[in-house]
């Protein structure tokens, strides 16, 4: 069975703005912040091509997997 290419090959730099990862968030004294129940706040944070080791295209959604290993979802 033939695979269906899409119009436009998706590039690790369009895998690298489709997806955010998740950082806590830090006061000024360097310290984490947390809510009012105790758990820490995140914020999101891009990534950047650079950081993109490989990436998979499955028509709704895309996966990239950075070079220090963590893998992150992204929706198109």
């Amino acid at each position: 069975m033939a695979q269906q290419t899409s119009a436009k090959e998706l590039t690790a730099a369009d895998a690298a703005k489709l997806v955010k990862c998740q950082v806590p968030k830090f006061n000024d004294k360097k310290e984490p912040v947390y809510d009012d129940e105790g758990k820490p706040v995140m914020l999101d944070k891009a990534i950047t091509e650079d950081e993109v080791l490989s990436f998979k295209d499955y028509g709704t959604h895309v996966v990239v997997v950075t070079i220090d290993g963590q893998k992150f979802r992204g929706d198109k």
